[in-house]
């Protein structure tokens, strides 16, 4: 059984995590499976953006395998982390914008699963948190790292040092989630959101996710060089073309990526 989902329809991709009777828990076949298809759909030129999220009613990934990760060697652990830090790293670096479609428990690896993802959406059931200090242990797959840009060190410090599993509203309110709709409205509100991004010129979509990400931890007169140089990159290409000629005629663009 396959436990990464891939549907394709249009120019949208739907990644569905498998493992229901686990909750979807990460282990590293789990991590395998959803490398090998991002690196398919990046080959994709048809697919323009890629939503994320987990099987059955009641969690995205309730976290990694505990079954799995408690008899590991400290070589053994530090190779999971590296496995979970090369997918999350792949995820960032993909053309392709990823949207978490968080549809229950997302805590420990899943709350990082997300966070390596471009923005979240949450169902109103959804729960996160970073709770491996119950465990004896740290996040390991970047959760350290990813909440505190996300919601800043303070708030970071005290969901990863306490543990508490908090509600979607509460993720909303920190910045952690951009919406949260009704659990049955989750995955027709982002193919929504995926489709009017998908409409959009994707070299353009592209240049904004790394510019943004590699910005981030930047100067700002760094930063801003970069989407200098990004910006007049994209004016040798037909689609800013497109885009303007259309915009000119008023119609609406067809984008190649081109």
């Amino acid at each position: 059984m396959s436990h990464v989902l891939l549907e394709i329809s249009g120019s949208i991709a739907l990644l569905t995590i498998n493992r229901p009777d686990k909750l979807n828990a990460l282990n590293g076949d789990v991590v395998g499976e959803l490398a090998c298809q991002l690196a398919g759909l990046e080959k994709n030129l048809d697919v323009r953006v890629a939503i994320v999220t987990g099987a059955g009613e009641k969690a995205f990934v309730a976290g990694a395998d505990i079954a799995a990760m408690s008899n590991l060697t400290t070589a053994e652990a530090k190779h999971f982390s590296e496995v979970g830090h090369d997918l999350a790293a792949r995820m960032e670096m993909s053309r392709l914008p990823l949207i978490a479609a968080v549809n229950g428990f997302a805590l420990g690896g899943g709350c990082e699963l997300a966070l390596a993802c471009d923005f979240i959406y949450a169902s109103d059931n959804a729960k996160f948190g970073q709770p491996e200090v119950s465990l004896g242990v740290i996040p390991g797959f970047g959760g350290t790292q990813r909440l505190a840009r996300r919601i800043g060190v303070g708030r970071a410090r005290e969901w990863c040092m306490t543990g508490d599993i908090y509600s979607a509203e509460e993720a909303l309110r920190v910045g952690l989630v951009n919406a949260v709709v009704p659990r049955p409205e989750l995955l027709e509100r982002v193919k929504a959101t995926a489709s009017k991004i998908a409409s959009k010129g994707p070299l353009a979509i592209a240049a904004c996710k790394r510019v943004i990400l590699r910005g981030q931890d930047q100067g700002l007169d760094v930063a801003t060089e970069l989407e200098s140089q990004a910006f007049a990159q994209l004016f040798g290409t037909k689609d800013q073309r497109e885009g303007m000629k259309a915009f000119l005629e008023k119609r609406t663009a067809t984008f190649e990526g081109k």
